[in-house]
């Protein structure tokens, strides 16, 4: 089952709309559901409360209003460089890619 600070896609007539973070799950009194907040990142940003099934909340389909809407895991993307981003090519290793560092220099006032 989905998380706590886990980002979701959520679609809309089955078209991908917006974006949530799961700020909660707690048990709602109906056996199997859960009360989900959501933190909608839209402008501006809006919180909303549904009660869902587990299922629901791992990406089965359901409806609300009669209109159909699912959730979907965005998966993270690292912000870590691999060894293919660092900018070194094979062989190359430890040798930087040519260029040449200039220093800013404040001038000097003349006085």
């Amino acid at each position: 089952m989905r998380r706590e600070g886990d980002v979701v896609l959520i679609y809309y007539e089955d078209q991908p709309s917006i974006f949530a973070r799961i700020e909660s799950i707690e048990p709602d009194i109906k056996k199997h559901w859960y009360q989900v907040t959501l933190l909608l990142l839209t402008i501006p940003i809006q919180t909303v409360t549904w009660i869902l099934r587990g299922a629901y909340i791992d990406g089965a389909p359901f409806t609300m209003g009669g209109r159909p809407i699912r959730l979907e895991e965005v998966k993270g993307v690292s912000a870590r460089k691999g060894p293919e981003d660092s900018g070194q090519t094979e062989g190359k290793k430890g040798q930087s890619k040519g260029g040449t560092v200039i220093p800013f220099e404040k001038p000097l006032s003349k006085d």
